[in-house]
């Protein structure tokens, strides 16, 4: 679900590069990662994200390696939050992304805001 987080992270995305491509991932290979399809259905996260300003163009993210993103849509730098910093999983994204040359860059993640988090908090106001 985009929060705050999600937007303060392309906003400094944008100041750090020239052309910012943002990667949505598919309906498919969420379902297939976390077991369950997203509150927001693709093509709506999709038409969110071309509507803001600061994003140049989109791609969708069909899962797996994000080289293989990469092929389809070559960049140089990969921007996260920094809590993938440091994890098996941001280790396997910076070795795999260098391999074909591209620098993964973490931007510190907005304390207090995570999709999670407000899943939980509709879920607690809804019951």
């Amino acid at each position: 679900m985009f929060h705050l987080g999600h937007l303060t992270i392309l906003c400094r995305a944008r100041e750090s590069c020239d052309h910012l491509i943002v990667g949505v991932v598919s309906d498919e290979a969420l379902l297939e990662v976390r077991g369950h399809l997203p509150l927001v259905p693709q093509e709506e996260r999709l038409e969110i994200i071309r509507a803001i300003d600061v994003v140049d163009a989109v791609v969708l993210d069909r899962g797996g390696s994000k080289v293989n993103v990469w092929r389809h849509t070559p960049f140089d730098v990969l921007f996260k939050g920094d809590d993938w910093r440091g994890t098996p999983k941001g280790d396997a994204l910076e070795r795999d992304m260098g391999s074909v040359g591209v620098r993964v860059h973490y931007f510190p993640y907005t304390p207090h805001v995570s999709s999670t988090g407000l899943r939980a908090r509709v879920s607690t106001r809804v019951h």
